[in-house]
């Protein structure tokens, strides 16, 4: 199946239903989801993540319940 982009609503539902929250590279300006329990990835606010997702030109994209986060196409 082919990835979609989603809403940052969407997102937060299916980060929620698979305990995953948002979080920031340390060190970097990179952002992934995350479970929070890797010392590499800090988690930061929905309010954060949205900033840099706007300033870097991203978007999240889902397939079958699998999150990536792309350049806005």
């Amino acid at each position: 199946m082919a990835m979609r982009e989603i809403t940052l609503e969407e997102a937060k539902k299916i980060a929620k239903q698979k305990n995953l929250k948002p979080g920031k590279v340390k060190g970097a300006e990179g952002i992934q989801f995350t479970k929070g329990t890797n010392p590499r990835i800090e988690v930061i606010s929905w309010e954060e993540f949205e900033k840099i997702l706007k300033k870097k030109k991203l978007a999240i994209y889902e397939s079958n319940g699998w999150m990536k986060i792309m350049a806005k196409k």
